[in-house]
């Protein structure tokens, strides 16, 4: 079943139930219709609504429909809940949800509220966070993403959302063919200044617990004598969708790629800590560099395929991870907007890249669908 169509409570195998016990009156109706859905050119799909309920009943009543217009659209922004702090977010998040996960290799940290939510990723207020898919480097990520709105940036701060399926026909196929051929390398320099730490990515620092992670999960792995650590991972830079089998552009190649960082911000890490040791950066899977030119394209694409509108406070907005990638504007004054990572899915051996390369000197995964780099 879909990550977006999966129903909770389903029927038990075995025997026959008797007299089941009644479900609560908010949860009675789970496949309440939604008002008519506002569809855009230039904004995410967009429902108004006004619940005479707690939002939480709303939630669970309207489960079915929310999660089934999310898989038709691959989004939905949901006006006029009035979410006003964590509590009644983690509450709605739980209803709409089937699984709420805690983030693992967190590449900014993040403040935790509750048991499935977070803050949205540290990242500078003056800085864009460029189009991604979240967590597309791990072997296990979201499906579904869930952001709800406590706060509304004074100025910008809206989050955009693209479609994977158009991104990818739209891009130059001789790109495309190489990274769905090659796939794409994350390498990542671990300090305790710059981006997440070790404790931060991997929930420890104990070495034995993240060399373990990193074997069980495709990441190559070095302590360097300072004691950082450095990894390299390679990914699958497309995928097909997990329901529709629509090939999507589904990666983070442009996002955490050293040339979409501000020139004078890169100048100074490559100053700190050279070139090889930047926070993040991407390549080409076979380890070679990725210039600004297919950056810029990458980039200008997302953008032609973008659709946003200001975030108003207690929206909520959902997102297919898979289908559509997200990113966020600068924005100037105070901005609260929460997150839930939700119904993880699981890369598989048929989205590995189709080429693989040999290894050298480092230390390689023994996972059952490794990939090791040059």
């Amino acid at each position: 079943m879909s990550f977006l169509s999966r129903r909770r409570g389903g029927a038990r195998r075995g025997r026959k139930d008797t007299a089941p016990t009644p479900p609560p009156a908010a949860l009675a109706a789970p496949n309440i219709e939604l008002p008519d859905i506002e569809l855009s050119t230039d904004k995410p799909p967009l429902v108004t609504v006004s619940p005479a309920e707690p939002v939480a009943h709303w939630a669970a009543a309207h489960r079915g429909a929310l999660r089934a217009a999310v898989a038709e659209h691959g989004s939905l922004l949901v006006r006029g809940l009035g979410l006003r702090d964590p509590a009644e977010v983690g509450a709605v998040f739980h209803e709409v949800a089937d699984t709420l996960t805690t983030e693992q290799e967190a590449f900014a940290p993040r403040r935790t509220y509750a048991d499935g939510v977070h803050s949205s990723t540290a990242w500078p207020p003056n800085q864009p966070m460029c189009m991604h898919h979240e967590s597309s480097y791990a072997l296990d990520f979201p499906g579904l993403l869930l952001f709800a709105c406590l706060e509304a940036a004074e100025r910008g701060g809206a989050t955009g959302i693209a479609d994977a399926e158009a991104v990818l026909a739209a891009l130059p196929p001789e790109l495309t063919e190489r990274f769905e051929r090659e796939g794409w390398l994350l390498t990542r320099s671990y300090n305790d200044e710059i981006g997440a730490s070790v404790a931060e990515a991997f929930g420890t620092a104990d070495r034995t617990v993240v060399e373990a992670y990193c074997r069980a999960h495709s990441i190559e792995f070095d302590w360097r004598p300072d004691g950082s650590l450095h990894t390299r991972q390679r990914r699958a830079a497309v995928r097909r969708h997990p329901v529709t089998g629509r090939r999507c552009w589904f990666n983070q190649i442009a996002f955490l790629n050293e040339w979409t960082m501000d020139p004078e911000v890169r100048d100074y890490l490559v100053d700190l800590y050279g070139a090889d040791g930047l926070p993040f950066n991407t390549r080409y899977g076979d380890g070679d560099p990725i210039g600004p030119d297919v950056v810029a394209t990458l980039n200008e694409v997302y953008e032609t395929h973008t659709v946003r509108t200001p975030w108003r406070p207690g929206d909520l907005l959902l997102v297919d991870n898979v289908r559509c990638a997200h990113s966020r504007e600068p924005y100037e004054g105070p901005r609260e907007v929460l997150v839930g990572l939700a119904d993880p899915v699981r890369q598989t051996g048929h989205d590995a890249p189709g080429r693989r390369t040999k290894d050298r000197d480092t230390h390689v995964s023994d996972a059952k669908d490794e990939v090791s780099f040059r």
